[in-house]
């Protein structure tokens, strides 16, 4: 018998936040698969997970994810990653893939899931949603992201100074995720439309290492990778 591949979402930070089934699962999945730091350190989700899994009662599998775009290594990594997830699948055991936030909501389970249905079709899978970051943010910084018949957008912040300007101007809400690396670029897009006093800025929201930004703070700042802003006219 084949064991079930869970995509399991486990909130946005903070432990309190991952859902009864969510808890159920990793309790009865033997293997608890995460995303693993090329330098050793817990992953994000997993330091989610910590004070509800005691390491010595579950298979620990940690994965590692590169961050590149070069298609050839990331085709044998990925190749890798499946088929070490499909070893414990096919001794019958239950694998609990833990990603922060939602598992089908810019997830690397997305990817996993893919490749799984693709290699091993015969593989049951099934998903546990979570609560994103995205109303993770919204409760925590207190803006409702839409109402009545407001259009809210969530995008991939990018390097293309019309485009995101576009996203603001189209929509009465946008939460732009992956910002660290272009906050210059939205500050000034926010300047030019008059909107800074409606944009809000947090760093891994609900952890313990939350950062709520003051606006002012962000010119030429080194941010981490999982911050978000929401603009909300």
């Amino acid at each position: 018998m084949i064991g079930t591949l869970y995509g399991l979402g486990v909130g946005p930070g903070d432990p309190e936040l991952i859902t009864v089934k969510a808890f159920r699962t990793l309790k009865e999945s033997p293997v608890i698969a995460y995303p693993k730091k090329l330098k050793g350190s817990k992953s994000y989700a997993h330091q989610i997970i910590d004070v509800y899994i005691n390491p010595d009662e579950k298979e620990m599998l940690g994965l590692i994810f590169p961050m590149t775009k070069d298609p050839t290594i990331l085709e044998r990594e990925w190749t890798l990653t499946v088929e070490t997830v499909w070893e414990k699948l096919k001794e019958g055991k239950d694998v609990a893939f833990v990603t922060e936030g939602d598992p089908l909501l810019y997830s690397t389970f997305i990817h996993m899931m893919k490749l799984m249905e693709e290699r091993h079709p015969e593989v049951p899978i099934k998903t546990v949603p979570g609560i994103s970051s995205i109303n993770g943010a919204a409760s925590r910084l207190g803006i409702p992201l839409a109402e009545g018949d407001d259009h809210v957008a969530i995008i991939p912040a990018q390097d293309d100074y019309e485009k995101m300007k576009k996203a603001i101007v189209d929509n009465d809400c946008v939460v732009f995720i992956k910002v660290a690396k272009v906050m210059d670029l939205m500050l000034a897009v926010l300047r030019e439309l008059d909107l800074v006093d409606k944009a809000s800025v947090v760093t891994k929201v609900t952890s313990d290492e939350e950062v709520v930004w003051k606006m002012e703070e962000l010119d030429r700042t080194e941010l981490e990778y999982l911050t978000l802003m929401v603009v909300r006219k």
